[in-house]
């Protein structure tokens, strides 16, 4: 028997054994010989984490679709597995080893760090799959994967020396992110750009070789120049004076006719003294600042590329720590010629850090008169999202992949509906990427993570292989063919036996995007030609965000076509559709982070209201390009949804409602029942056909009406009517139909709400020959039963019930009264009609059918579909009462309703409101405009007395 309440704490731990005990979801668990194959290689969450609200979201959207196919018997995978997240776990590891024993990462050195983050992921590092374990994903456990377990270390060699030897890796010396702090370069998502309340420093650059020209400082009303003053400098407003000694240039636009003078003219570096040319660029803004720009492309990303389109140098004037570094630095004295008094200026820079150094050279600007003015700016700075650091933009010698050459293909596949973005819209970003792709950073300077299989030899030659033993080969067959010194010292290692010391690795680790990017293919087995990477890949859906369309998404498909290939040799897609879904924020729309404090975790809300309720409302709210503000009182809402269809099961169960596997629904002789049979039939079709274009918001929708509104609350009120009835064959038919419906609801809504459905399945499961063990094995419903009339004849008992009943509640009849129903001059098939529902209709709208040949007097008069009828009300209701109470409330809703309405009227609160805000007010004003229709009608109907 079912409990009298729905537990959902104990309904899910007995669902989970259940399923643990068959191993449910194992790879092509329930599938059909020769079966197609559906697989979702899960985003692999850092290893690092915990679940968060995003993660529970993205989890259970990849659950609907993964329990869905299964129960159509097709052969599905979803592929779990988690990410080693490089940066993340070792700044972690490294706060541990501190926290511990004050050491850090180089006293105890790389090999023994290494053993100590793989100990700490052993211990702490699988939480994560736990807490989706909570929430209901329906993974195949047994086929865990790892981004730096031994397969996929395989994978990203594989994958690095091949790319390497085709010549799309390479080493170059470009600007990255660089962190201070980590001493590494980082990923673009890695990077935060944090406001801050700044300020513009104007510097003066004073003109070289005698050069002076006109600058125009009054305007008429056309903007036009009215008044100059001759000027022997340049002025270059800024937001990081300290980075004076880098510049190489000063840079104004070419429709900038306050500067046309003197472009092709240089200025002297303030404080420096280094000759710098003034040139035409389209990047400056002219409206901005004193629209000239200084260039330091050493350690600015614009600047970098401005550089490079006009040949200038690069002048790195800071250490892999952000310190000023000038006397010992080859690049800044190149040509530079100083006297004593400009090297003492120089040394007292020497070694400081950026903000430091930022206010001694704004003094000293300020004693030679060389600052103009400081105004203050807003301006954004980045961060490092793992250390907290300002990032510093730094040209260092990095590892790089020809991005361009591989996005040519991805781009295509999409423009050719290989592949599918869901919604459609997101496809306009990825094009805008991937056309403006730049080389992609692949190196890292940090000790965990995929070391980079390049050796060097004593004279900087490199060596990429997939083993050490294969580069020192390679490295002794290319010393022995040079004929060189190196020849005759490589012949005497050989001979004593210490050739192993010939080479040394590369230090750096890969990207933690490398090895993810490889995941669709690679966690399946790949470089490996395994039974799971040909029935699996390409793979079906990815399902993520859209913060990492460009860092994930875009990457898997550039190397899943470069790396798999038909039989033609042509690249195959990873995935045929890319679900893009929005973020989950706080109930103000706000992005949920640790610093808002907004954070909330959804095993906390498992815990308070259970995994399906919370499943349900995620369902519910995916509404395709919207993103979802948290609301727990829907959250809450669900639950009591939920606890509505265990009720109705349980009473199911209290009636004996029993079905075998013969029951025909499409026999059912009862309007009634065909009623509910024709509307599961297009409830099954409509949620099919929504599970497939992935409406899984309008899926949720359709399911909550059906089960709430149709099911419970008129179906079930139906078959109680029936229940009291003296036909044994009508009751038999009701309770085996009843079944039916219930039986085949939680099959809808099992992909939803997979725990309580489980549960329900197995009070209510027919028996015989096609039973299930589980129900996520059981098979997807599948039901065609058009039965028009029968629809059209229950919808119109629904709509006279519903209409007596609202009538009631307006006129305040008591619960308890008895009301005649009086229906006056019906003719012969309305009549019968009446008189075949007649207990139904009696029962739940509390009246008492009455055929007359008159209108009755003290009544309310109703009209549906053209009939008339009426509500003998008079002897329950006290008019002149009810209409001074229905004018009270109405003058009380009109005072509402002038409130909002100049609210909303007003242009000031219009600009200044919060959308969210201005949103609830014109819902408010809905409601209320509604309440106001409403008492108009209760007050119109009295007014007739």
């Amino acid at each position: 028997m079912i409990d009298k309440t729905y537990n959902f704490a104990s309904v899910e731990q007995k669902s989970a054994e259940k399923w643990d005990s068959i191993d449910a979801f194992r790879m092509g668990a329930n599938a059909k010989s020769d079966s197609e194959s559906f697989c979702i290689v899960m985003p692999p969450p850092n290893v690092t984490g915990s679940l968060h609200m995003g993660h529970a979201f993205n989890s259970v959207i990849q659950d609907i679709m993964i329990r869905f196919e299964r129960m159509r018997e097709k052969n599905v995978l979803w592929q779990p597995g988690m990410d080693h997240a490089g940066i993340a776990t070792q700044i972690m590891v490294e706060r541990q080893l501190s926290a511990e024993s004050s050491l850090t990462r180089k006293d105890i050195g790389r090999k023994a760090f290494i053993e100590k983050v793989w100990d700490w992921k052993k211990k702490s590092g699988s939480s994560i799959l736990s807490q989706l374990k909570k929430i209901g994903a329906s993974c195949d456990w047994y086929r865990e994967r790892f981004t730096m377990d031994q397969g996929m270390s395989k994978s990203v060699i594989e994958a690095f020396v091949s790319l390497y030897k085709e010549g799309l890796i390479y080493k170059d010396k470009r600007i990255s992110n660089w962190d201070p702090y980590l001493g590494t370069s980082v990923s673009d998502l890695e990077v935060v750009q944090n406001e801050v309340d700044g300020s513009l420093w104007y510097i003066r650059y004073p003109l070289m070789d005698g050069v002076s020209y006109h600058h125009p400082i009054e305007f008429d009303d056309d903007a036009k120049p009215v008044e100059w003053e001759v000027r022997d400098y340049i002025v270059v407003a800024t937001t990081r004076p300290e980075t004076i000694f880098g510049d190489v240039a000063i840079v104004v636009h070419p429709e900038d006719c306050r500067y046309k003078e003197i472009v092709g003219k240089y200025a002297t570096l303030p404080i420096v003294g280094r000759r710098i040319p003034i040139i035409f660029d389209s990047y400056p803004n002219p409206n901005f600042g004193a629209g000239a720009v200084k260039v330091t492309p050493a350690h600015d990303f614009n600047d970098f590329e401005i550089a490079k389109r006009h040949g200038l140098g690069f002048i790195n004037i800071l250490t892999s720590q952000a310190k000023l570094c000038l006397l010992e630095n080859e690049f800044f004295l190149k040509d530079l010629v100083f006297s004593d008094e400009t090297k003492n200026i120089f040394s007292e820079f020497e070694g400081l850090d950026c903000l430091t150094a930022r206010s001694k050279i704004v003094a000293l600007l300020e004693q030679k008169g060389l600052l103009d003015k400081i105004t203050p700016y807003k301006h954004v700075v980045p961060c490092c999202e793992r250390s907290g650091i300002t990032i510093e933009p730094r040209i260092t010698e990095q590892w790089y992949l020809n991005a361009a050459v591989l996005a040519k293909p991805a781009i295509r596949s999409v423009k050719n509906s290989l592949t599918s973005f869901v919604p459609q819209s997101w496809d306009k970003s990825y094009y805008e990427w991937l056309e403006n792709i730049q080389p992609w950073c692949i190196s890292r300077q940090i000790w965990w993570g995929h070391q980079i299989p390049a050796w060097y030899g004593p004279e900087g030659q490199l060596f990429v292989e997939h083993t050490e033993s294969a580069a020192l080969n390679s490295a002794i067959d290319y010393y022995l063919s040079q004929n060189n010194d190196m020849t005759l010292i490589v012949q005497k290692m050989i001979k004593k036996g210490n050739i192993a010391d010939l080479l040394k690795r590369d230090e750096d680790v890969l990207d933690t995007w490398f090895s993810s990017a490889l995941w669709p293919f690679a966690s399946l087995g790949w470089p490996e030609k395994t039974i799971e990477l040909k029935t699996y890949y390409p793979t079906n859906v990815v399902v993520t965000g859209f913060d990492i369309l460009f860092f994930w998404v875009a990457r898997m498909m550039m190397m899943g076509l470069h790396f798999m290939k038909d039989s033609e040799n042509k690249g195959i897609e990873p995935f045929r559709i890319v679900y893009m879904h929005a973020l989950v924020r706080d109930k103000y729309g706000q992005k949920m982070s640790k610093s808002k404090g907004n954070v909330v975790d959804p095993i906390d809300l498992i815990n308070q209201y259970g995994a399906d309720a919370l499943r349900f409302y995620f369902s519910i709210m995916a509404v395709q390009g919207r993103d979802i503000k948290l609301d727990l009182a829907r959250v809450v809402g669900y639950r009591n949804f939920i606890t509505k269809f265990w009720n109705a099961v349980r009473f199911a169960e209290i009636k004996n409602a029993k079905h075998s596997v013969s029951f025909v629904p499409q026999n059912v002789k009862c309007v009634i029942n065909k009623w509910i049979v024709v509307r599961l039939s297009t409830v099954i079709n409509e949620v099919t056909t929504g599970i497939e274009n992935h409406r899984f918001n309008d899926i949720s929708a359709i399911l909550y009406r059906f089960v709430w509104h149709e099911l419970c609350d008129w179906y079930v009120e139906f078959i109680k009517s029936i229940l009291n009835q003296d036909d044994s064959e009508l009751i038999s038919e009701t309770l085996s139909c009843f079944s039916y419906v219930l039986y085949n609801v939680c099959k809808l809504l099992h992909p939803i709400i997979p725990f309580v459905t489980e549960e329900l399945y197995a009070h209510i499961s027919p028996d015989g020959i096609d039973k299930k063990e589980v129900l996520c094995h059981a098979q997807w419903p599948s039901l065609v039963f058009e039965e028009s009339s029968a629809v059209e004849e229950v919808d119109w008992i629904i709509r006279l019930i519903s209409e007596i009943r609202s009538v009631r509640i307006e006129m305040n009849v008591p619960l308890k009264a008895v009301v005649p129903l009086v229906f006056v001059n019906v003719d012969l098939s309305m009549r019968e009609r009446l008189m075949s529902h007649q207990y139904i209709i009696n029962r739940l709208s509390s009246g008492n059918i009455v055929f007359s040949d008159s209108s009755p007097e003290r009544s309310i008069q109703i009209v549906l579909d053209g009939m008339i009828f009426f509500l003998k009300i008079g002897d329950f209701v006290d008019f002149s009462k009810e209409k001074y109470r229905l004018e009270k409330s109405l003058t009380k809703v009109l005072d509402e309703l002038s409130i909002v309405k100049k609210r909303l009227a007003n242009s000031n609160f219009i600009e200044k409101a919060h959308p969210d805000v201005l949103q609830l007010e014109k819902e408010k004003l809905s409601k209320i405009e509604k309440k106001k229709q409403s008492l108009d009608t209760s007050l119109a109907r009295i007014k007739t007395f």
